[in-house]
């Protein structure tokens, strides 16, 4: 049976290639998942012959592990809103298991899955942050599909090559890839789409993620971006260091999209730490609020206004405040419209 591939371009590529030995049968009864057998041995040629041409097996290397997928998941534990969302906007909710660490409710429609909150099956609540390994594989997972490779450790859901051995397979964003060679520098809208085509490959709908880029795709192309030279902040959290987006990530993708120079865009990171006289030295036009349930919109007006450095800044003295989800600033199906609400928020601010 043929076996596809994808891998992800990187420079100073190392190969690293994963054994796995046999597993002891009671190894895999602990986690209630044996991923199935690729070897045919049913001798039901037809059945190889239809496995074969859906595209599998497959084999991704994600974050510098290789994956192989026998068949697409259907038991899935999702951690992080991106990749929930991401899943509900390819039709999936019904292979959800079991969700952790949502940074929100999630929205009724996104561009290119009208009816977004309506996919949602209701899947148990895991966890409000990372899950435990237990609690993981009581969900007898096949595969669990994470926002950041830090949610995949022996004190999160469990190391990668421990779940592995006991028949779960591991996926983590792309985006959120941290090592050489496979984190985006920069983060662009292709590697974002790139990234859902990715996920149809691996869950066997294909056409699902084609719509979905598609869709998305001329959104962002319909975009206008702010043609004024704007200086941005993008203010994501912190009270005495704020952290705030920097030149690399989803912030410095959807500012620059909506036409906004990032003010911290020559730090080479998708996030850091600026000190207060940095950001009143750097005097930005706007401010990029990031409204998370954690830390709200107002929560970071209240302090700007109280503070006296910054109380003094015009945008603040002016009120000129964009408001973003914290859901939409990490790669994901929320990005575009990101892109469309700043500059619809650029467009009142006059």
């Amino acid at each position: 049976m043929p076996l596809r591939t994808i891998r992800r371009p990187r420079s100073h590529r190392t190969r690293r290639t994963l054994a796995l030995a046999a597993l002891p049968a009671a190894l895999l009864l602990l986690a209630g998942c044996a991923a199935p057998s690729a070897n045919g041995d049913s001798g039901d040629a037809e059945s190889a012959a239809d496995t074969a041409s859906s595209g599998f097996p497959l084999t991704v290397d994600n974050c510098g592990t290789e994956v192989t997928f026998d068949a697409a998941p259907e038991r899935v534990v999702t951690i992080k809103s991106s990749t929930f969302e991401l899943l509900l906007a390819l039709g999936l909710g019904d292979r959800v298991v079991g969700t952790a660490f949502s940074d929100g409710p999630v929205p009724d429609d996104v561009i290119g899955a009208p009816g977004l909150a309506g996919e949602a099956s209701d899947p148990p609540v895991v966890s409000d942050k990372v899950p435990s390994q237990e609690a993981t594989l009581a969900l007898e997972p096949d595969l669990v599909f994470a926002g950041w490779e830090s949610n995949l450790t022996a004190d999160g859901a469990g190391d990668r090559a421990l779940l592995e051995q006991l028949g779960v397979r591991t996926y983590v964003a792309p985006a959120a890839c941290k090592g050489e060679g496979y984190m985006p520098d920069p983060l662009t809208f292709d590697e974002v789409f790139r990234e859902f085509e990715e996920a149809g490959a691996i869950f066997g709908v294909p056409d699902a993620a084609e719509r979905l880029v598609t869709a998305q795709r001329a959104a962002l192309d319909d975009v206008a971006p702010d043609d004024r030279g704007l200086t941005a902040l993008w203010y994501s959290s912190g009270d005495e260091t704020p952290y705030v987006g920097a030149g690399i990530g989803a912030p410095q993708m959807i500012m620059a999209a909506a036409g906004l120079e990032n003010v911290a865009g020559d730090v080479h990171d998708t996030w850091t730490s600026m000190g207060w006289e940095a950001i009143v030295a750097a005097n930005p036009d706007v401010i990029v609020l990031v409204d998370a349930p954690w830390n709200t919109a107002d929560q970071k007006i209240a302090h700007l206004e109280a503070n006296p450095a910054t109380a003094a800044m015009p945008a603040v003295q002016q009120g000129r405040y964009l408001v973003v989800d914290f859901p939409a600033t990490e790669a994901g199906v929320r990005n575009v419209s990101a892109v469309q609400s700043l500059v619809e928020q650029l467009g009142e601010l006059g």
